[in-house]
């Protein structure tokens, strides 16, 4: 199978991109991480999520506007290498993949303990194993039913999601109370910042990282249906579900019950259902969560193999991975990818915790290191067809050029700077340049070998 037997099917249509970048913007941690991130910040979580939604909703129009221009697969690794140089091509594919074959692997996890909820009998490895083959099959028939899948696995997650808000706004308005009292939990239990400046400056270093994955829209531009219209519209629209998804779920939490305790005992939403009367609701979710930990590896695997192809087709990772199945897809890069993350959830089983610790500090860093490279990579991409006199051809500008760039390369400092002070997330910035000068180092053995 030569590289040029087959090309990439253009088979994502405009309602798959919808809910792939609806599924990627909100993940399992809305439904279980938002009590840690709460806990430092009170009701002023709201206004986190505004500030990092900003953030990420500014990135976007950034990979947006090069993606639109050039839609192809491997999107901010090809960017990088065709406007920065070819370090920062391949320091943003590698680093892409391993980033989230560590996420990855930590849904897979998350798969058997949500079953385990109704089989506590059942082996996690067959669950791990069952999910693995169904997930690989969805990526190796054909792009469109990976996008027919995660349209409907994102379908459910949304509709759960909505109806927990509406249901929340019913219950503040008629059973918990009469407007405007049942809003008072928002600023009577120690103000709307309980914990001053620097809870809020500590929660924006946990918030931000909730929306890692919605870069996965930029990845999808090589094999969209007319990415000129269907990306734009993708990417314009993530700030309207931070507001109505985010936004509308923290202000459900927060007003429903006192911030101190809300998610003391489990899922937030799941203890303010139950504390009504809904004994299901603890059923009801571990559903949802089961199906968004799911979704969440579905676009993991997509992703990462997509990022090999792009790598590739770069030279910066071996021809075999830009090779493609009759259907389109880079299949080599999806079994590789499936096999690195069967090989990290065994590990798990195996070696000490504090080894993954180090793993999902990679994580972190990795995240802080994809969105400032698309942050500068754009800058670069900008500043050259400003010279050339070509921005005439730019059909998706980013905002506020370079305002908005200067912004999210302030904004990642600062969060590494808070990141320092914060005992649990101190690893991350140490291994931040530690992981750089590992991949620089392999990037040098490459060239050197070539």
């Amino acid at each position: 199978m030569k590289n040029d037997e087959h090309k990439m099917k253009r088979g994502l249509k405009s309602r798959h991109m919808q809910m792939i970048a609806l599924g990627t913007s909100v993940g399992t941690g809305l439904f279980y991480g938002s009590a840690a991130t709460i806990e430092l910040v009170g009701p002023g979580i709201i206004v986190s999520y505004l500030l990092a939604g900003a953030f990420i909703f500014f990135v976007m129009r950034m990979l947006g506007e090069m993606s639109v221009h050039e839609p192809v697969s491997g999107s901010f690794s090809y960017f990088a290498n065709k406007y920065w140089n070819g370090f920062a091509g391949y320091l943003a594919g590698w680093n892409y993949w391993f980033l989230y074959m560590i996420a990855g692997m930590a849904e897979l996890s998350a798969t058997a303990i949500y079953i385990n909820f109704w089989l506590p009998d059942f082996p996690q490895w067959l669950t791990i194993l069952i999910c693995m083959v169904v997930i690989i099959t969805v990526n190796l028939i054909s792009v469109s039913f990976y996008g027919e899948a995660e349209y409907w696995a994102s379908f459910i997650k949304i509709t759960a999601i909505c109806a927990m808000i509406i249901f929340g706004f019913y219950l503040i308005f008629t059973d918990m109370g009469p407007f405007p009292d049942n809003f008072s939990n928002l600023w009577k239990n120690g103000g709307f910042f309980p914990n001053g400046a620097w809870g809020f400056a500590a929660s924006l270093a946990v918030v931000m990282f909730s929306f890692g994955g919605v870069d996965l829209i930029g990845i999808t531009a090589g094999e969209a249906e007319n990415p000129e219209k269907t990306l734009p519209r993708a990417i314009n629209e993530i700030l309207i579900r931070i507001l109505i998804f985010y936004i509308g779920t923290m202000v459900v939490l927060m007003t429903l019950s006192p911030w101190q305790e809300v998610g003391m005992h489990g899922s937030p939403f799941v203890q303010i259902f139950s504390n009504i009367g809904i004994p299901a609701a603890a059923n009801i979710l571990n559903f949802v969560v089961l199906v968004a930990s799911l979704s969440a590896y579905n676009g993991i695997l997509y992703g990462t193999s997509r990022m090999l192809y792009g790598l590739s087709k770069n030279g910066h990772a071996p021809k075999i991975f830009s090779a493609l199945s009759r259907r389109g897809v880079p299949m080599i890069g999806i079994l590789v990818s499936a096999i690195v993350g069967i090989i990290l959830v065994v590990m798990t089983y195996y070696f000490p915790k504090t080894i993954f610790m180090y793993l999902l500090a990679i994580v972190v860093a990795g995240l802080i290191i994809s969105w400032f490279i698309i942050t500068f990579t754009h800058m670069k991409f900008r500043i050259k067809f400003t010279r050339e006199n070509r921005l005439d051809e730019l059909h998706f500008k980013s905002l506020w050029y370079p305002y908005t760039n200067y912004f999210c390369i302030l904004f990642l400092i600062a969060v590494v700077v808070i990141m320092t002070q914060i005992p649990d997330m101190l690893i991350s910035i140490i291994v931040l340049p530690i992981w750089v000068v590992f991949i620089y180092l392999t990037y040098i053995f490459k060239v050197k070998k070539q």
